[in-house]
């Protein structure tokens, strides 16, 4: 069994989300689709296609994986899978034939390719040969969901949970008398090696609750179910509402709603974090609060790269990228858009909903003049606590992500500017 997971043309709509990682690295339920195909294939050779520029640091992170090596997908069949896609069952490969192709709503979703097929793929047009391949097969639905836009993931993330705890087999493996579970404790699942304090309240009646290795649970915390708590991570006397994650290694406290927190995340004090996605290494300062909700209950615009995108949804919090970081007291208005390494200082209003890339924020000002070095020696040190190392793969591959989004930064600040010009 060979399988190679991929990104497609529209990997990008997932931004900021997806500018230091693949789209199949992002986490929906208790992890991402790269974690569950291993886990559905232990033992079976697998590679990844994905943008040139994250080629250098995903060699790095996963040495065993054939990173855009047509060579080696040349030589066997295999099945190739889209970053996107949400899969709402163990994949049977036995019912995948090269005859046919899955798809979800015009999106390929998955398909089966023969030696000679593979040997049609190039560099240049990976993504638009695969797609002339699957459309020359007999379409079937291939099940589950494509996530096309940052919002997806969330809204999907209750029913992942669920989805995610019944196909691990997972149930209560140790019990204690500090703390108190609401529904059936099969919906319940603490490891041994997890450490829970006193007067927890665990609420497993409208979803199952995960709690992971070595996780750390203190005293006065709530979780409701279907959440999950990822392996090391910490939580200071939470109130966490279902359809969360917090994933591995993060540091939580105050109130969380239906957010994925992916890994290495900073939320220890108090504050709201609501209907978000936020990434490795942002750290939301003492009372830091998203809003989720408009004041006239209307959909939710959002606007990825600058450009406003109706979510279609009416509880929408924050998307936050990699190393951006907040002070006490911001406040984020509703559907909002944060770039990588973002410093946003408050001003006692709510933020700009449009934060790029490398921007810094003060008293409601957008500003691109913190230098890259200073974020850069930011990012080594916040790793660096945790034990993790700024590699030169990552720091070039931050540098190259600086240039990319450069345009869209000079396009906000001209819009700043402008808005300032008319006060």
């Amino acid at each position: 069994m060979r399988y190679l997971l991929f990104e497609d043309e529209l990997t990008d709509d997932l931004s900021p989300l997806t500018l230091l990682r693949p789209s199949f690295e992002l986490v929906c339920g208790r992890d991402c689709l790269r974690r569950r195909v291993e886990r559905w294939f232990p033992g079976a050779h697998w590679g990844v296609w994905v943008r040139s520029h994250l080629v250098a640091v995903y060699r790095e992170q996963f040495p065993d994986a054939h990173v855009n090596q047509l060579n080696w997908l040349q030589h066997h069949s295999t099945l190739l899978m889209n970053g996107r896609w949400l899969p709402d069952a163990r994949i049977d490969p036995s019912q995948l034939d090269l005859d046919s192709a899955g798809f979800i709503d015009g999106h390929l979703a998955w398909i089966a390719l023969a030696p000679e097929e593979l040997s049609l793929l190039t560099e240049q047009d990976f993504s638009s040969t695969l797609l002339l391949l699957a459309r020359s097969r007999r379409v079937v639905e291939a099940g589950g969901s494509i996530i096309r836009y940052p919002w997806d993931l969330v809204s999907r993330n209750s029913t992942q949970l669920v989805r995610d705890f019944r196909d691990e087999g997972l149930s209560q493996s140790t019990s204690s008398p500090q703390v108190v579970i609401l529904g059936d404790p099969q919906d319940v699942y603490i490891s041994e090696s997890a450490r829970i304090d006193p007067f927890v309240v665990i609420d497993a009646t409208s979803g199952p609750v995960s709690i992971d290795r070595d996780a750390e649970v203190q005293a006065f915390t709530r979780i409701d179910g279907p959440c999950h708590i990822g392996r090391g991570a910490r939580v200071y006397r939470a109130m966490i509402r279902g359809g969360t994650t917090v994933g591995a290694y993060c540091r939580v406290g105050g109130e969380i709603e239906e957010s994925i927190l992916h890994s290495y995340v900073n939320k220890y004090h108090e504050g709201f974090l609501g209907h978000s996605y936020v990434c490795p290494w942002v750290n939301l300062g003492a009372m830091t609060s998203t809003s989720d909700l408009k004041s006239d209950y209307s959909c939710v615009r959002v606007p990825l790269k600058g450009k406003s995108i109706d979510s279609q949804m009416m509880k929408v919090g924050s998307f936050i990228g990699d190393h951006t970081k907040t002070a006490i007291d911001s406040m984020f208005n509703t559907g909002s858009s944060i770039g990588i390494m973002a410093m946003v200082l408050p001003g006692g209003r709510l933020l700009p909903r449009h934060i790029p890339s490398f921007c810094n924020i003060s008293f409601g000002e957008l500003a691109a003049d913190w230098p890259l070095e200073n974020s850069l020696a930011s990012a080594a040190i916040a790793m660096q606590r945790r034990d993790q190392t700024l590699t030169a793969a990552m720091e070039t591959l931050i540098r190259t992500v600086y240039l990319q989004t450069e345009a869209e930064r000079d396009a906000a600040m001209e819009r700043a500017r402008q808005r300032r010009s008319v006060m």
